[in-house]
């Protein structure tokens, strides 16, 4: 079964919404979420964020940021992030597999980053964004 992991910079909110939302749309693929940062690991989907998912009628389970390893680059088919901050600090921890990135939005040309709610406290715009990314994902990759 092909992999896919999401990645956005602590793994609480947006990566964890993605792979919960990828989820629950589908089930020919393997989801994950990972951080491009250690500031979060070990912990769970930020408070605000499971309540937009909530909102949106949106299962998730109990998760555990994790730091983005090689081992999960060399076994993931595709991987995505939110935006040029992630590109960056991916480029810059894994120069050899810059080819394997790619935004979340790469086929959805209306949505040009996913921002990160924390600093604006937008949890249901990114929700809905990451939920139309996704769907579109999907519809690119099968």
């Amino acid at each position: 079964m092909k992999k896919v992991i999401f990645i956005c910079h602590g793994s609480i909110c947006r990566s964890p919404a993605a792979e919960n939302i990828a989820a629950y749309l589908s089930k020919d693929f393997e989801f994950a979420s990972r951080a491009i940062s250690y500031e979060e690991i070990g912990n769970d989907i930020y408070p605000p964020m499971k309540a937009a998912l909530n909102r949106a009628g949106i299962p998730f389970k109990r998760h555990y940021a994790e730091y983005l390893s090689e081992q999960d680059i060399e076994e993931a088919s595709y991987i995505f992030y939110m935006d040029e901050s992630n590109a960056r600090r991916l480029a810059y921890a894994y120069p050899k597999y810059k080819d394997k990135f790619m935004p979340i939005y790469r086929f959805t040309p209306s949505i040009t980053e996913i921002e990160d709610p924390w600093y604006t406290d937008r949890y249901d715009l990114v929700v809905k964004q990451i939920t139309t990314c996704v769907k579109d994902i999907l519809k690119n990759i099968v």
